[in-house]
């Protein structure tokens, strides 16, 4: 089997493939997000990615495939859809990962590389929203 799994870290290319998405792109991280992120740390972050990972993607045959993912309530979520690791016919299309086979640690891995990515450029800079002056 053949995953689409880069060797490099480097992301730059799968970025611009889905900053040219409109559902994908839509995604942001808002300020109960981040300051969630500030609360718990980044490595707790890190875990429950791990985590969501493992629960519901990793399986060969992932519960609700398609609908596994909340579209809001944490972080990890909103980085799942924005970067394609949201369901198993996402990572098939945009990370060329098999189907129908529980996932290895290196692509568990790598899926989790990527939402983190995704999480750390959302945080930098954040500015709240302006407040318009008269």
């Amino acid at each position: 089997m053949t995953t689409g799994i880069p060797r490099s870290k480097n992301f730059n290319y799968l970025f611009q493939k889905l900053s040219r998405s409109r559902f994908r792109s839509r995604f942001h991280l808002g300020l109960k997000e981040i300051t969630y992120i500030q609360t718990k740390g980044i490595v707790v972050i890190k875990e429950h990615a791990y985590a969501f990972i493992q629960q519901r993607l990793a399986p060969a045959q992932p519960k609700n495939d398609g609908k596994q993912t909340p579209m809001s309530g944490h972080p990890v979520f909103l980085a799942q859809h924005a970067t394609a690791t949201c369901c198993r016919d996402c990572l098939k299309k945009w990370h060329a990962i098999s189907k129908g086979q529980a996932l290895k640690s290196n692509e568990i891995g790598y899926i989790v590389d990527i939402i983190m990515y995704w999480i750390k450029i959302q945080q930098k800079p954040f500015q709240p929203p302006s407040i318009p002056t008269c």
